[in-house]
């Protein structure tokens, strides 16, 4: 090679070199939402002080990077209907004026769930057990009061909430055992006399797991069947470092796509620590005891797991990548690590990393990943 050649040459490579740093830095600068822009919405769930404007690190984050929210806890019952004639509409009605403003779409969460649901909600009011009929109309009268206040202004509903056991029966709750395994379908319809427009979610978590995978489809569609409304299906995705395996997750995202009906990861963190087997998905009513060894890192999370849950997330992102003519929307579970629900789960006071921004709004490694993951690497 002469001497031009290897001067030209090497000159090529450095520039090269340059270039890919400053494509990369530029894209480590974009929004996600502009990266996910041809393929899903990304979202991220919001909790009071946010939703109040008191945490400018997570708004600031949530601006630039979401164009769809979730509020935590504020439209569960027990917060905005939580005595039989009282509605509580006010924290919503204030997260609603920041989203519009900032053109970010609202996702109502949730109508039905057999938990943070007032006890008075299945009791009459002399104290007695409901009964189908009468619980049937409480359960329309709160549909219609929630769903319809913000018609046309909270765009889709997480309308049934965790219906399933993990081995695909329905789950033994009030809603269940009062009204009958029909109360989903009565839910759907509630919300759909609403807000017609609205688009309508069943949400599950370890929808990963064969059976439950297949009784969420199963009911999807028989109610499409009956012509009851359901726009798509909810998979929680609180999943840990090494589990449950990719295939697994992929095998459920496949077949709910085959419904014709949305697919929407609702509920995304990644765990980095570790789990006993029994605790596997977010059921809040298990808890252990305290132990040492499943809060182990209280000072921070060491390099080596930061690039295991960077590797994660990668994996993750690229699968929904390939699958994004299925996948409409990617929503987190929280901003950044102070603020995510698994600090607290499954005990008060653990400290944990779930989320690509570290408690003080500064990316980490799983940022980049997911950066990388919607750039085509």
């Amino acid at each position: 090679m002469s001497g031009f050649s290897r001067i030209f040459s090497s000159t090529v490579f450095t520039w090269l070199a340059v270039w890919s740093v400053v494509v990369a830095s530029d894209r480590r600068d974009m929004p996600l939402r502009t990266l996910a822009a041809d393929r899903f919405l990304i979202g991220a769930a919001i909790n009071v002080p946010q939703a109040e404007g008191r945490d400018a690190v997570a708004m600031n984050l949530i601006s630039r990077h979401f164009n769809t929210v979730t509020p935590e806890n504020i439209l569960k019952w027990e917060k905005v209907h939580p005595e039989p004639e009282r509605y509580d509409f006010g924290p919503v009605d204030r997260l609603l004026e920041v989203t519009e403003s900032q053109g970010i779409l609202l996702i109502g969460h949730t109508l039905v769930w057999h938990q943070q649901t007032p006890r008075w909600v299945f009791k009459s009011a002399s104290g007695e057990p409901m009964d189908r009929d009468a619980l049937l109309e409480r359960l329309r009268a709160h549909i219609t009061a929630v769903v319809g206040r913000y018609k046309g202004r909270i765009g889709g509903w997480d309308v049934v909430n965790e219906a399933f056991e993990d081995d695909g029966t329905v789950r033994k709750t009030p809603w269940s055992q009062i009204i009958g395994e029909d109360f989903i379908a009565k839910a759907f319809e509630f919300a759909h006399q609403a807000d017609p427009d609205a688009e309508l979610y069943y949400n599950d978590y370890n929808l990963w797991k064969p059976a439950k995978r297949d009784a969420a489809a199963r009911l999807v569609r028989q109610l499409l069947d009956r012509g009851v409304p359901v726009d798509g299906i909810g998979e929680q995705g609180h999943w840990l470092i090494n589990d449950p395996p990719l295939d697994l997750i992929e095998a459920a995202i496949v077949p709910f796509g085959k419904l014709g009906v949305k697919v929407v990861i609702t509920e995304l963190d990644v765990d980095p620590l570790p789990r006993p087997r029994e605790l596997m998905g977010a059921d809040l009513s298990k808890r252990p005891e305290l132990r040492q060894s499943l809060d182990p890192y209280r000072e921070g999370l060491p390099d080596a797991v930061q690039q295991e849950l960077a590797q994660r997330y990668g994996d993750i992102f690229r699968l929904f990548v390939k699958h994004a003519d299925k996948i409409a929307r990617v929503t987190f579970w929280a901003v950044t690590d102070a603020n995510t629900w698994l600090n607290n789960f499954p005990f008060r006071g653990r400290t944990n990393h779930p989320m690509l921004w570290d408690r003080e709004g500064k990316p980490k490694p799983a940022f980049d990943a997911v950066i990388k993951a919607l750039s085509g690497k």
